[in-house]
């Protein structure tokens, strides 16, 4: 796994390791290789949701208890932002924006 790109220090593009057989594709993210990317924390909870086309998905933060975002695209694409909203942050009220596509993994 490596970081394809960085936006506002703490929002990273990653890039998986996928590996092709010539009848499917698979990729695996363990602890380890988040680590390597220096994501250390520990995942307590995995979600997974679909959306139809053409639904605006709400905006999520946590003041007290914050937590990280892994979004993964199975199908299609999405247009995926994000608000660093911490006050104290130097990159305060800055935003990224990108176009997440299930067949750039």
């Amino acid at each position: 796994m490596r970081i394809a790109t960085r936006f506002l220090n703490d929002v990273l593009l990653l890039e998986p390791k996928v590996f092709f057989d010539g009848l499917s594709t698979e990729m695996i993210v363990t602890h380890q290789d988040l680590s390597s990317v220096g994501i250390t924390g520990r995942f307590v909870q995995d979600n997974h949701s679909r959306s139809m086309q053409n639904v605006l998905r709400g905006l999520h933060y946590q003041i007290e208890h914050p937590q990280g975002k892994l979004i993964r695209v199975l199908s299609g694409c999405i247009f995926d932002v994000a608000v660093d909203l911490r006050r104290a942050s130097p990159a305060f009220g800055q935003s990224a924006i990108i176009e997440l596509k299930a067949d750039d993994n």
